[in-house]
């Protein structure tokens, strides 16, 4: 741990932890997929998340992420075609339909690739212009310029990413948990409308937030 400040890391964990429990917009995705497709299938959806995540906190920490809001342009129109395909997929699923909705008891169930649920959370990971501002602002004051670069940026990182994780699974079993309760009074349709009404939200929020 030499490449490590431990003051600074003690520091460093809770504020991150802190950060990401915060309700946001990936936080609400795993709520929402928790929901409808439960915990093991939206763990896709988090692995991309966490690839996405994990660029934005690298390049950040670099400065890529400074350049890319100086110039925002095509950022933004990525953003905006991220929000409407979330949006859309919300609209799908609180009409019960769509591959990301949980299927009424006569209708044939549709589930969502492994890869589309993968690129969903990285999307929605990447084209958060808050997520790169609030890394280029909160990243830097951890790194210890003393240092080795290379190994104390990954290990951060690495930190980053585990305490992602695991605030992704606690949103996504909180789902879960929402799905049984309302299953049990046959509020399938009511499920399918909580969920997609998080989805549209977090479509909005990354298109205009």
């Amino acid at each position: 741990m030499s490449f490590l400040n431990i003051s600074l890391l003690s520091a460093f964990i809770p504020t991150f932890f802190v950060v990401s429990i915060t309700p946001g917009m990936c936080m609400t995705l795993a709520l929402s997929l928790g929901i409808t497709i439960g915990v093991r299938r939206a763990m896709w959806m988090m692995a991309g998340e966490l690839l996405g995540v994990g660029i934005v906190a690298a390049t950040s920490a670099v400065g890529v992420a400074t350049f890319m809001l100086q110039y925002p342009t095509a950022f933004e129109l990525f953003k905006y075609a991220g929000g409407a395909y979330l949006a859309w997929l919300g609209i799908q699923m609180w009409r019960s339909r769509g591959k990301m909705a949980m299927p009424e008891a006569d209708a044939e169930p549709v589930t969502a690739s492994r890869w589309e649920l993968a690129a969903q959370g990285f999307v929605t990971a990447i084209a958060n212009p808050k997520g790169w501002a609030f890394f280029v602002v909160l990243l830097p004051p951890f790194i210890d310029s003393t240092l080795p670069m290379t190994p104390q940026l990954a290990a951060l990182v690495l930190i980053i990413l585990t305490l992602e994780f695991l605030c992704l699974q606690l949103y996504a079993h909180g789902g879960r948990t929402l799905r049984r309760a309302l299953s049990k009074g046959g509020s399938v349709r009511l499920a399918n409308r909580v969920s997609g009404s998080l989805m549209v939200l977090v479509g909005a929020w990354l298109a205009f937030g």
